[in-house]
């Protein structure tokens, strides 16, 4: 059931907590009367902040703030909006509530606020969706993507798309419907070329790494290597704290540690993982089984090796056997070594001290320079989410099998179909039991 409706509703906008200034915003039909209840003067002139006196149903004055009045539909939400700037004290807030819930307000639901705006036609999905990553945004680039995407970039050529496929549909749908009618010639055949060029464009628009949405997520380095190459070390000396115990003890750590980095702007979780070794503990063994499992699914490995003995044992060569494409050896102990090797088994080595911190710094600019590439957006917005991307692939199977249809009725059908796939993206068509899902993990009060 649609959220959007009579009811008017209220929710702090800003940061829970005490706090200078606190923003109580409010949306819906209720809103142009309950401000002046709150006053106890006319309301003010749209978009201009007051200075006014806030009292609650007994008439006891409860705080002194800037309000500000938006009527629809040039609001956010498209409905009458208000909001309060209070001071930020709990008492305050909770006067504020009482008083607003007294003249039949109600809290908003989380996310409701952005979903009233959506069915009010005010931004389509990908922008709802981009309002919910700029507020959890944690570094530039994140912020850059988010904005891009809130801007309306991403929706805006999935739309393109849609129309394009809309307009080949209809002309399809001319040549089935009206065939003894004096159309063009060939008239079907024409959209062949336009379905193959969308098949293509939105097969490169695919095929991008899933840049946006490690971008969004966070790009995924796991440090691997035998027991006491000092990879948790690493972790600390890369991190700048101690977010992982350090210990002579071999098979110290045990379980995944993640820390979250700041990397060139980049978002970055870096994970510690357990000593690679043939482990008769139960335990251990269980860590080992979740470091392996951590490096297939990570977007880059660290493989550490202790400079001073990775030439021997077979530890070292369990690390390297991890090697891929996306890899990089690290020597580490680097300040106990007389001999420091720039290649091991091939690759260029970067050799480190976590305990002085030598080479840290050619580290992370090699680690920033891969992360860069990996998630330096395109000319093209950049695809962010999953339900994107499976949406696009329904469209793209649509495409092809209307691109191998012996009949213009199924071609047609296909089209329609792909069409449809775009539509769920941006919210034109088909998305009711999506709402909910998106929605519900917004902010209160967006």
């Amino acid at each position: 059931m649609s959220l959007y409706s009579t009811d008017t509703i209220f929710a702090l906008a800003s940061a829970p907590g005490r706090g200078g200034v606190q923003v109580i915003r409010l949306s819906g039909p209720a809103a142009g009367t309950a401000l002046p209840a709150l006053t106890r003067r006319p309301l003010p002139p749209p978009r201009r902040a007051t200075l006014a006196r806030l009292h609650d149903q007994a008439g006891e004055v409860f705080d002194q703030a800037l309000v500000l009045w938006f009527p629809g539909p040039d609001s956010f939400t498209g409905e009458d909006v208000a909001e309060l700037h209070l001071h930020g004290g709990r008492a305050v807030l909770a006067a504020a509530s009482e008083a607003l819930t007294a003249q039949g307000l109600r809290v908003a639901e989380p996310g409701e606020f952005s979903r009233r705006a959506f069915e009010a036609g005010k931004l389509d999905l990908t922008e709802a969706e981009a309002i919910a990553d700029l507020v959890d945004a944690e570094t530039a680039a994140q912020r850059r993507q988010a904005l891009r995407q809130m801007e309306g970039a991403l929706g805006a050529l999935y739309e393109g798309w849609r129309h394009r496929l809309v307009r080949a549909l209809a002309h399809l749908e001319a040549d089935i419907d009206f065939p003894d009618e004096d159309l063009p010639h060939g008239l079907a055949p024409a959209v062949v070329p336009v379905l193959t060029g969308l098949y293509q464009e939105i097969g490169v628009h695919l095929a991008d790494g899933h840049r946006g949405e490690r971008l969004r997520d966070g790009f995924s380095i796991a440090i691997l290597g035998a027991p006491n190459a000092g990879k948790s070390s690493l972790l600390n000396a890369l991190a700048r704290r101690d977010a992982a115990i350090v210990s002579s003890t071999a098979g110290t750590t045990r379980d995944v540690i993640e820390v979250n980095l700041d990397l060139g702007g980049f978002p970055v979780i870096l994970a510690d993982t357990a000593g690679l070794r043939d482990a008769a503990d139960e335990i251990e063994r269980e860590g080992i089984r979740r470091a392996l499992a951590r490096a297939e699914r990570a977007d880059l490995k660290l493989l550490v090796l202790d400079c001073s003995t990775w030439n021997i044992g077979d530890m070292a060569e369990a690390t390297l056997a991890l090697a891929d494409g996306d890899a990089l050896v690290v020597l580490n102990k680097r300040d106990l070594c007389t001999y420091v090797p720039s290649m091991v088994a091939g690759r260029t080595a970067i050799a480190v001290s976590a305990a002085t911190g030598e080479g840290l710094a050619d580290l992370l600019a090699a680690l920033e320079r891969i992360v860069g590439d990996r998630l330096m957006p395109g000319a093209a917005p950049s695809l962010t989410r999953a339900r994107h991307r499976q949406a696009l692939e329904d469209c793209r199977a649509a495409l092809a099998r209307a691109l191998r249809a012996d009949l213009p009725e199924l071609a047609a059908e296909d089209v329609r179909l792909a069409a449809r796939a775009l539509g769920r993206i941006t919210g034109r068509v088909d998305v009711e039991d999506l709402l909910d899902v998106i929605f519900r993990d917004f902010c209160i009060g967006k």
